[in-house]
Order: structure tokens, then C-alpha cells, then sequence
């Protein structure tokens, strides 16, 4: 199995190398030209890195990196500055996920292909009709109208809910939201649940960016555990 992650140099998504490294699985990544991951990551073998912007990638650049991959992560995010948060690309979650989808269909594997995205608790799963509070309602579309990110991440996850769907032949996913993320150093006790169990906005839980990656890592690397949640957004708490 070879691993395709993009995000990779994010707080959340170094963890998640790390994991699949110390699972001894080949991996590639796709950073930014400017940056910063571990020094050990450039005498790694099982890694290979690719410098580039996912943004400015096209479709036939990309069919040709994951010629050889069966399995695909994304911790992509907003950086959490003004430019991060308003600048361009306001739709880099999304277009990621359309331009690696679009380069798997492709390459057109001989099996279906495994897609872990990474996500927020602040985005309902409309599969399943999720129901929130009108207050929740109101101050997550202010969020949405005023803060990019979120319509970003929402419209990745639409893509894959209604664009690739349940039955696609060749790609299988699950969404992941964890609820306020926080920074530990080491993996703890974890609940996965197929909807969130408090309100987000008004009583928001923990999630611990390690747990995040540990449990991505697991999906991928585990198929019983794929089988449960494929097709499904579940939510992630700290126990």
C-alpha cells in the first residue's frame, strides 16, 4: 500500500506521517515549496516528497502521482492568518478533492481506492439529516457567509457525499470531524460517533490533533474498521 497526503506539513497532518511511518508504510506527500517539515522526513525512505502547490496542480500532473497509490489522506487547511483565512484560494479543500478524484477516476484502479478527509464538526452530514437548533443554524451561516473556510469544507465534503457518492466503483470515503482541536503529544482514549453529541457552537467537545491522525491512519490501515464507517462522517471526541 502507498499513501497519498496532502496537508502533510499541518499540525494534524505531520502526526499522521508519523503514524503511518512508524507503521512502516510507503507514503507521498505534497507540500508547499516553502514548508517546514521535520528534518527526518528527508532521509526517509518509505517518504517521498513532492514540492509544489496542490492549487496550481492540474489534473494530468497529478494522474501521474498517484500512478502508484491506493490510498488517500487529506489535512488540508486554511492557515489561520488574515491571508490564510480571505485570501486564495478560498475553495483549496474542495479543488484538492475534485482535482485527486478526478486523477483517480483516471488512472482507473483495479479496485476501489480509499479516501480519508479531514474535516469539522461544524459541517453537517445531510445524509443523515442532522438536526441542530435554529440558534446553531443561524450562527453557522453567518460563519459560512463571512469566513471562507467553512463553506470550503463544506463543499469538500458535498463533493464526496454527492459527487463520488455511496456506489462509486472506484473510491470509497469517509469524512472525519473532529470538534475543537487541541494540541497533546501522544494518542489518548478516543469516541467516534455517527453525529455529533453536543452543539459545536454552543457546547463545543475536544479533540486532540493526534487523535485526529491516529485514527485516520487506522482507517486506512485497517479495513474492518473502513467497513464500519465508510460512506459515514463521524464525529471524534476525546474520551
Amino acid at each position: 500500500m502507498k499513501i497519498l497526503i496532502v496537508g502533510a506539513s499541518g499540525a494534524t497532518g505531520k502526526f499522521l506521517v508519523d503514524e503511518l511511518l512508524s507503521a512502516n508504510k510507503e507514503i507521498k506527500i505534497i507540500v508547499r515549496p516553502t514548508a517546514n517539515i521535520p528534518d527526518t522526513w528527508l532521509y526517509n525512505e518509505q517518504l517521498h516528497i513532492i514540492r509544489g502547490n496542490i492549487s496550481e496542480m492540474k489534473v494530468d500532473e497529478m494522474t501521474e502521482i498517484i500512478s502508484d497509490c491506493n490510498a488517500f489522506a487529506s489535512c488540508l487547511g486554511h492557515n489561520l492568518t488574515l491571508k490564510g483565512v480571505f485570501g486564495k484560494p478560498q475553495k483549496l479543500v474542495t479543488d484538492a478533492v475534485q482535482l485527486i478524484c478526478e486523477a483517480i477516476s483516471r488512472k482507473n484502479p483495479e479496485k476501489a481506492v480509499k479516501f480519508v478527509l479531514m474535516n469539522t464538526v461544524g459541517n453537517q452530514n445531510r445524509d443523515i439529516k442532522e438536526q441542530v437548533s435554529i440558534a446553531h443554524k443561524i450562527v453557522i451561516a453567518m460563519v459560512r457567509f463571512f469566513i471562507p473556510p467553512q463553506a470550503d469544507n463544506e463543499k469538500a465534503a458535498d463533493f464526496l457525499r454527492l459527487m463520488v457518492g455511496q456506489n462509486h466503483p472506484k473510491i470509497e470515503w469517509v469524512v472525519i470531524r473532529p470538534d475543537s482541536l487541541i494540541n497533546e503529544y501522544s494518542v489518548t482514549d478516543y469516541r467516534l460517533h455517527p453525529s455529533p453529541i453536543s452543539s459545536a457552537i454552543f457546547n463545543p467537545g475536544e479533540t486532540s490533533r493526534i487523535n485526529v491522525a491516529h485514527f485516520m491512519a487506522q482507517l486506512i490501515m485497517d479495513d474492518d474498521l473502513w467497513g464500519k464507517w465508510k460512506g459515514q462522517m463521524p464525529v471524534i471526541y476525546n474520551k
